[in-house]
Formats: C-alpha cells, sequence, structure tokens
C-alpha cells in the first residue's frame, strides 16, 4: 500500500437516483398541478385583469409553500388508510380511491387558500362565494389529473423514489 493511497478520500459509490433529481421531478409535478389550478381558481376569483398574474403567482406561492408539504403528507396518510380499508381491491383500484379522495382533499384546501389570497376574510359572503366558484370551476382539472396521476404516474413516481 502507497502513501498515496491512504491520503486519497474516496467517495462512496453513487446508489440510485441522486437525490436532487428526486427533488426537481417532485417541483415540477407540483408546479404544473398547483399551477394549473390555481389559475383557473384565480380567474373565478378575480377574472383575467391586469392583476390576474400577480394574484394568480401569489397563490400560486402560497399552494406552493403551505399546500404541497402538507399534500404530501395527506398522500402518503390517504393511501395507507386506503390499503387498509380497502384490502380486498387491487392495487389499480386503490389508486383511483386515492386519487379521488386528494382531488377533493387538495382542491378545497387550493381553493380555500387561493380565496383567501384573492379576496380575504373581510366578506365572509365573498371568502365563501369565491372559494366555492373556484372549488367547482377546478374540479374537473383536479379530478382529471389526480385520476391520471393515481392511475398511472403515482406508481411509477413511487418506484423512481425509491431509486
Amino acid at each position: 500500500m502507497t502513501i498515496q493511497a491512504t491520503l486519497t478520500p474516496t467517495l462512496p459509490e453513487q446508489k440510485g437516483t441522486p437525490v436532487l433529481y428526486k427533488i426537481l421531478v417532485m417541483m415540477s409535478l407540483m408546479l404544473t398541478i398547483g399551477g394549473s389550478l390555481t389559475a383557473v381558481m384565480t380567474y373565478m376569483n378575480v377574472g383575467f385583469g391586469e392583476a390576474f398574474i400577480g394574484n394568480w403567482l401569489s397563490s400560486l406561492a402560497l399552494v406552493v409553500v403551505i399546500m404541497m408539504p402538507m399534500g404530501a403528507v395527506m398522500m402518503a396518510l390517504v393511501t395507507k388508510a386506503v390499503a387498509r380499508v380497502f384490502t380486498t381491491y387491487g392495487e389499480k383500484v386503490r389508486n383511483l380511491i386515492v386519487g379521488l379522495i386528494m382531488a377533493f382533499i387538495m382542491e378545497s384546501m387550493m381553493a380555500f387558500v387561493t380565496a383567501a389570497n384573492n379576496i380575504g376574510f373581510s366578506d365572509t359572503s365573498a371568502f365563501t362565494s369565491g372559494w366555492f366558484n373556484g372549488f367547482i370551476a377546478a374540479l374537473p382539472v383536479g379530478l382529471t389529473i389526480m385520476v391520471v396521476m393515481s392511475m398511472t404516474v403515482k406508481p411509477k413516481l413511487e418506484r423512481f423514489m425509491k431509486s
């Protein structure tokens, strides 16, 4: 053994997908899903005026900071609960159930954050109307995204995140 060999540090061998790639994939998914849903909700709250882009971006920022971490935790909890309750169903059916439940939960929370950001709480009736209108308008988009995600993307994403 030479002195050089003992002094040269060796890096551990990279196993699996780098964490940075996993973070980038998750962030791109969150921004795409959150961006499309908050765009619809912001439109329902304020319309396409001069303030739309600013309101949409601030709503998106709040959703990414507040909702997405909660959504990741909720997805894990809902997936576990559905697996316990629906033991006789196959994985695809359970994934569909998870997708539907998550669409309703996440959309109602996103509509709340978006209405709070765009309308505020000073007029309860306007806030409630803004929340409901945003939720209902974005629901078809959210259901479509969540069903596609849970049926096709989620299983692949889970394998990717474990790699």
